[in-house]
């Protein structure tokens, strides 16, 4: 009588549910690739932004920084904000200077940033005012300096930009109250410089 060992159909099972396992544990497959313009809104504002408008422009460069509807991408972003902000458009010179400030798609470069702040300051745009409070405050491209933070900061709040109103307020902690009636007085007396 010959005896067979149990070994073979053990190991058998064995590979049986290893393999099964080994099949759950691939990766799913690949979802179709996506296509780069999100659809006919996106077709739209590309081809206006193409046309030179520079709402369009400044969009498109939003929707590529943020990556929504299109790949994130802050090179692509950087040259549309540039191609609006040269045609003097005071949110997309805030955020190209942005850019700049933050190294993402240009070189970073606090002088950039500062000139496109300045630039869109000039138009009274209270985000840049909120940004020039931030580069004062840090000394960022200027001397550092708390009263010129809190005017940039008091300008900004008086503009809209509610949020800057926390920055001011903290900084004014660290200041005498000879420097925020400066720095208050400073912010009633601010024009944009004629060029």
């Amino acid at each position: 009588m010959t005896h067979r060992s149990p070994y073979p159909y053990v190991a058998l099972v064995g590979l049986l549910v290893v393999f099964s396992v080994t099949l759950s544990c691939t990766a799913p497959p690949p979802s179709p690739p996506q296509p780069l313009i999100g659809g006919p809104a996106i077709g739209e504002v590309l081809k206006r932004a193409q046309a030179g408008d520079p709402n369009a422009q400044n969009e498109l460069g939003l929707l590529y920084s943020e990556g929504r509807s299109l790949p994130q991408n802050y090179g692509e972003a950087k040259d549309w904000f540039k191609k609006a902000a040269d045609q003097g458009h005071a949110n997309a010179q805030v955020n190209l200077g942005t850019l700049y400030s933050l190294g993402r798609g240009a070189p970073y470069s606090d002088h950039m940033a500062l000139f496109w702040f300045q630039k869109a300051a000039e138009q009274r745009n209270a985000l840049a005012f909120a940004k020039l409070g931030m580069m004062y405050e840090r000394g960022r491209a200027v001397p550092q300096s708390l009263i010129e933070a809190h005017m940039w900061y008091n300008l900004s709040v008086a503009y809209g930009e509610k949020r800057a109103a926390e920055s001011r307020d903290i900084i004014a902690t660290r200041m005498t109250r000879s420097q925020i009636a400066e720095a208050e007085e400073r912010a009633k007396k601010w024009a944009p410089t004629r060029r």
